[in-house]
């Protein structure tokens, strides 16, 4: 089996070929009958999943709030946020799920991912993507339809600014002529940059460039595929793995052999089918999954510790999983 490239302390703590860890998404809240999260006791939640032994926790990235879309968010800045988690936590994953680069001038996404990358001791994870909410790119007079060049664009040039002194020429965001420099520079030699969905490129574009990619939950057969057809474009490059990871929004239900029931993008469960499932995706080659607890109606602190208690043991443990009783 090949391994995935050493990048930095988040990435290969997260991510390991052949397993699937387990990560929450914040806000860690119940918000289902609103937009906008309360937030309240959000560190304490932050850093309680992180002694729990959830790999890694992951902000988003929703310039504005637009309620067609139907969900603001944890409203804070997700560099700004991230970066007051990182001081607040030990050894937890960084993670943004996904920052829309066409929005952003990709200087200030290198500056502030590597800044938490560095503070953090090497935890980030950054998910990049075009973006898919409309109303933002008028708003920024950003046009919709050149989301997809203006995203590579921008890939690019976070890229080479990891790089010292960097030369980058006919970049609608600038140029770089190798005489300035973009500091800090991230823990390792670049930072992980996952992309999400396809970002209006094609999958050819993505297994060659990204360093991972977030895709959203299908039926087990279509992910299976989606995940196969990735992995075979990375294996004709030649060069290491990359990790696959998705979402999951989860209503988890005291009976542990509560019958799956759909939700929107994920299940109301019990943690015996939970456990059944995770499984199922560990096989077809998801490597992460990044639970979502805003349609969970129960105690959000026990609902964590039950996850913690009967789910992670089979997942995010060191020990090997047939020593797990």
């Amino acid at each position: 089996m090949r391994v995935f490239e050493t990048i930095n302390r988040g990435y290969n703590t997260v991510f390991k070929p052949g397993k699937l860890t387990v990560g929450i998404v914040v806000p860690i809240e119940n918000y289902a009958q609103s937009p906008i999260p309360t937030m309240k006791r959000h560190l304490e939640r932050a850093q309680l999943i992180e002694s729990l032994g959830f790999k890694a926790l992951w902000v988003r990235d929703v310039p504005f709030h637009v309620p067609s879309f139907g969900d603001a968010g944890q409203q804070y800045d997700p560099f700004t946020y991230l970066g007051y988690l990182a001081g607040q936590t030990q050894d937890i994953a960084m993670g943004v799920a996904s920052i829309a680069l066409p929005l952003h001038h990709p200087v200030h996404v290198a500056k502030s991912a590597a800044t938490i990358d560095q503070l953090s001791g090497g935890r980030l994870i950054l998910g990049v993507a075009s973006g898919d909410r409309y109303d933002e790119y008028p708003a920024m007079n950003v046009p919709y339809e050149n989301r997809g060049h203006l995203f590579r664009e921008s890939f690019n040039y976070i890229r080479e600014s990891q790089k010292e002194f960097p030369s980058l020429e006919e970049n609608h965001f600038g140029h770089l002529k190798g005489h300035i420099d973009v500091l800090p520079k991230a823990t390792g030699h670049k930072i992980p940059m996952l992309i999400t969905g396809f970002s209006q490129q094609s999958m050819e574009w993505n297994a060659a460039h990204g360093d991972g990619w977030m895709y959203y939950p299908r039926n087990l057969t279509q992910q299976y595929h989606s995940i196969t057809q990735w992995r075979e474009l990375i294996d004709a490059t030649g060069v290491n793995d990359k990790p696959f990871m998705q979402p999951l929004y989860i209503d988890l239900q005291e009976d542990d052999d509560y019958k799956p029931e759909p939700i929107h993008l994920g299940f109301r469960i019990g943690t015996n089918y939970l456990i059944e499932y995770f499984n199922q995706l560990e096989n077809i080659g998801v490597n992460h999954i990044a639970l979502n607890l805003r349609f969970n109606p129960i105690d959000i602190e026990q609902t964590l510790e039950r996850l913690a208690k009967k789910v992670l043991p089979h997942f995010n443990s060191t020990q090997e999983k047939e020593n797990v009783s």
